[in-house]
């Protein structure tokens, strides 16, 4: 993948797959072999340790689904997103910003993942 847009959201979209064929499909075509996830609770090394996350969150998270919230911006092979996990209800369970890092042929390398509204600076 080329485009990162498209690479994000197969990695967004590979969380909320059940099916385990697709959900490795998507993790293969947005992340290097290995690549690096980094969010608060948990981390995943290789696609792997990724696709391990992705089984956690899907278990804790049924029915739920991934949706970017922002424009992807990038520059210099580095990336940041807004998300949303969305309920069955329709009104987001967590949300957050990550900051990806992304290889020479476009495929994720890392993201640090930071759930919540960014924190306010103190005036």
């Amino acid at each position: 993948m080329t485009d990162i847009t498209a690479t994000i959201d197969a990695h967004l979209a590979a969380y909320c797959e059940p099916d385990a064929s697709r959900r490795t499909d998507s993790i293969t075509r947005a992340w290097a072999a290995d690549g690096h996830l980094i969010d608060p609770p948990f981390e995943g090394q290789g696609r792997e340790g990724i696709g391990a996350m992705t089984d956690g969150v899907l278990n804790t998270y049924p029915d739920h689904v991934f949706h970017r919230v922002t424009t992807v911006d990038e520059h210099h092979g580095y990336a940041r997103y807004g998300w949303e996990l969305v309920g069955p209800d329709g009104k987001p369970a967590v949300t957050g910003t990550d900051f990806a890092q992304i290889g020479d042929d476009g495929r994720l390398v890392r993201i640090v993942g930071f759930f919540g509204d960014p924190v306010p600076a103190e005036a």
